[in-house]
């Protein structure tokens, strides 16, 4: 089986959406598929506005339909509702084939940060947008229910994993040499990722910030007694968690979290808010302190073993998401044989 997966969300950016179609790319093969991408690097590309970072492909529909007819898949998987993903979503219902989505983003709450935007409105838009297709894929079981009572259909799983070898407890790793006990918080650098919470935390030790993003230099010059590292890769990330005593999770509005999983693997107990994500991962695990209070939390987590962060990320592995899209995938294609685009 061979799925084209259209995504508006790729390297260089470093974030949720690609690492998981990286790793889906990676790990499908073992379950009779082969994943194809069509990215933003085929295409011009402009500045998101607000947060340059972010390329924003100049994807026009004919082109779009050509390279989808080029691939020769069984089956079209659009992954955002970026430029991208509308011109796929467009020559997909234009050459009636069938197609799958997925939800990685919570944007009606996003756009509210920046602008002023009623979440209702950007929900209807996302409501259609999904609801065209012949599924919508969500990480937790709190994200379903949330969506279906706001008139989602066809929602199906696709959770999230964790490369537990790279992510590892490091014995004696101190990439940062500060002052113990050190809260770490991972993730792109932007309003909406609610940093503030976790920076303006009473907290002993040290506050350390691995990432970037268009707000760190407030945050940064707002918060001068934190430690901002910018963004780390590879072995050098694995090093910074390991590095860490409590992993503070401060979003209110991801959808899953993969860095949670990371900072489990290494054996990092998390503090967050009860929402979903967090809620999904840790809750009636022992690994992690939820609660309204995010200082409380974090104080709460330093208590917890190492190796029980440890033994709950052992439980979600990449292969097991990847065999929830193929699953996903052969679902749809049995309800509706594979109609190639011409």
């Amino acid at each position: 089986m061979r799925v084209l997966v259209v995504t508006d969300a790729w390297r260089p950016q470093v974030n949720g959406v690609v690492r998981t179609i990286e790793h889906l790319a990676e790990e499908a093969p073992a379950f009779g598929a082969e994943i194809v991408l069509l990215t933003p690097d085929r295409f011009r590309t402009l500045p998101m506005p607000t947060y340059s970072e972010i390329r924003l492909a100049l994807a026009r529909t004919s082109v779009v339909a050509g390279m989808i007819a080029a691939a020769e898949a069984d089956h079209v998987h659009v992954a955002t509702e970026g430029p991208l993903g509308l011109a796929a979503r467009r020559a997909c219902l234009r050459a009636g084939l069938g197609f799958t989505t997925s939800y990685h983003t919570r944007f009606p709450e996003y756009l509210r940060r920046r602008f002023p935007v009623p979440e209702r409105w950007t929900y209807a838009w996302l409501r259609r947008f999904h609801n065209a297709g012949a599924g919508t894929m969500v990480a937790t079981e709190s994200l379903r229910r949330d969506l279906e009572a706001r008139g989602f259909l066809r929602l199906m799983p696709w959770t999230r994993g964790v490369d537990s070898e790279r992510f590892r407890p490091i014995a004696g790793a101190d990439e940062f040499g500060l002052p113990r006990p050190i809260f770490l918080s991972v993730g792109r650098i932007a309003a909406e990722k609610n940093l503030e919470a976790f920076l303006k935390l009473d907290l002993p030790g040290s506050k350390v910030v691995v990432g970037d993003g268009p707000a760190r230099a407030e945050l940064a010059a707002a918060f001068p007694d934190a430690h901002f590292a910018g963004t780390l890769e590879g072995e050098r990330l694995a090093r910074a968690y390991a590095s860490a005593d409590v992993f503070v999770f401060p979003s209110l509005t991801d959808t899953f979290g993969i860095v949670i999983l990371e900072a489990l693997a290494s054996g990092l107990p998390v503090a967050a808010f009860p929402v979903t994500g967090p809620r999904d991962i840790l809750e009636g695990t022992g690994a992690g302190a939820l609660d309204q209070d995010l200082r409380a939390a974090s104080l709460a987590a330093l208590a917890i073993p190492k190796d029980r962060a440890r033994s709950v990320a052992l439980s979600h592995g990449w292969g097991e998401a990847a065999r929830m899209f193929v699953e996903n995938v052969r679902s749809v294609l049995a309800r509706t044989p594979p109609k190639r685009a011409t």
